[in-house]
């Protein structure tokens, strides 16, 4: 629902850092600006109008949107576990995912990924491989030794796209080169788990 700010607190204006544009609220939840203003049509942000049609956002509803995306938004859904050391990367493709109806967990290292691992296998794996201490191939490898191969489905990301071979040698499904479209990301999970 789009509403003038005016309306209802003609004195949060002038607070400042209260209100966010368009961009700034794209980038403070690290999604693309197209992404937001969809979210806003939809109801899923709260977004007011300027008298000149321009969006903006509260800060707080913002922050009250991340706090509600954290938790599972399809109980019982496919489940996704994430593994990568860069958390704004971790918390952008949880809330895509999310919103797509899927169960996302997030470790941020490869120690972390084989504890979730331990408690709940996930249905699939988006795995880093560039990360610091263990990397992605060892867990990769590791996961294999305990699952077996081809047990968890795997999607290997890099910044190297000469690694694209190395993911296939070594026993992922798919390969996506970072930076990557979000979009890409989802039709290959959905590919994945309809397998």
């Amino acid at each position: 629902m789009v509403r003038d700010p005016q309306e209802d607190r003609p004195g949060e204006r002038a607070r400042g850092g209260d209100w966010l544009t368009l961009g700034e609220a794209a980038a403070y939840l690290g999604v693309a600006q197209s992404t937001i203003r969809k979210w806003s049509d939809g109801g899923r942000v709260q977004a007011f109008k300027t008298p000149g049609g321009h969006r903006r956002f509260r800060r707080e509803d913002l922050d009250a949107y991340l706090v509600d995306s954290r938790g599972p938004t399809a109980e019982g859904g496919p489940s996704v576990l994430i593994v990568d050391d860069d958390g704004a990367l971790r918390e952008f493709v949880r809330t895509n995912l999310e919103l797509d109806g899927y169960v996302v967990r997030e470790a941020g290292s490869a120690e972390e990924g084989l504890a979730a691992l331990g408690e709940a296998p996930p249905d699939l794996i988006l795995l880093d491989v560039m990360m610091p201490e263990v990397d992605g191939w060892e867990l990769l490898a590791r996961m294999r030794e305990k699952h077996g191969v081809g047990a968890i489905p795997v999607i290997m990301f890099s910044g190297k796209v000469e690694d694209l071979a190395a993911a296939q040698d070594r026993g992922a499904q798919a390969f996506i080169g970072k930076p990557f479209d979000p979009q890409q990301l989802i039709d290959a999970t959905r590919q994945l788990l309809r397998s």
